[in-house]
C-alpha cells in the first residue's frame, strides 16, 4: 500500500494527514499524540474513526497540524483520517457518516464589528 494523505480542517485549524500501513503510531509535529493531546478527551476525539472500523492498529499516521486551538485541532485530525480511511476502503464511509466523521462543521468566529466591542455586543445605550 502506497501513502494516502488527506486534509481536514476545523475553525482556523488544518490537518495534513498521511497514513500508511504500520502498527498504529500516530505522529504529530513530529510528538506522539499522548505527548501532543495530553487530555484522554482530545486523544479519544482522534481515535475515534480508527476506534469504529477497529484499524487502529493496522495504520501508521503522520500528521501534519496547523493553526487553531487544541479542540479544533483534534476534530480537524478526525476528519482528515476518517477522509483517509475512505480512500483506503470506499465500504467504511456509511459507517464513518452515520457517526457524523465525514461532514466538515462550518461554524466560524464571527468577525467584530466597527462600533461595538464585539461580534454581537454593543455598547451601552445612553438614552440621555
Amino acid at each position: 500500500m502506497e501513502v494516502i494523505n488527506a486534509i481536514g480542517r476545523r475553525k482556523a485549524a488544518v490537518a495534513r494527514v498521511y497514513v500508511s500501513e504500520g502498527k498504529g503510531q500516530i505522529t504529530i509535529n513530529k510528538k506522539e499524540l499522548k505527548e501532543y493531546f495530553t487530555t484522554g478527551t482530545l486523544q479519544y476525539i482522534v481515535t475515534q474513526p480508527l476506534n469504529l472500523l477497529e484499524v487502529a492498529d493496522k495504520y501508521d499516521i503522520k500528521v501534519n497540524l496547523d493553526g487553531g486551538g487544541v479542540k479544533g485541532q483534534a476534530e480537524a485530525l478526525r476528519l482528515a483520517i476518517a477522509r483517509a480511511l475512505v480512500k483506503i476502503d470506499e465500504e467504511s464511509k456509511p459507517a464513518l457518516r452515520a457517526a457524523g466523521f465525514m461532514t466538515r462543521d462550518p461554524r466560524e468566529v464571527e468577525r467584530k464589528k466597527p462600533g461595538q466591542p464585539k461580534a454581537r455586543k454593543r455598547f451601552q445605550f445612553s438614552k440621555r
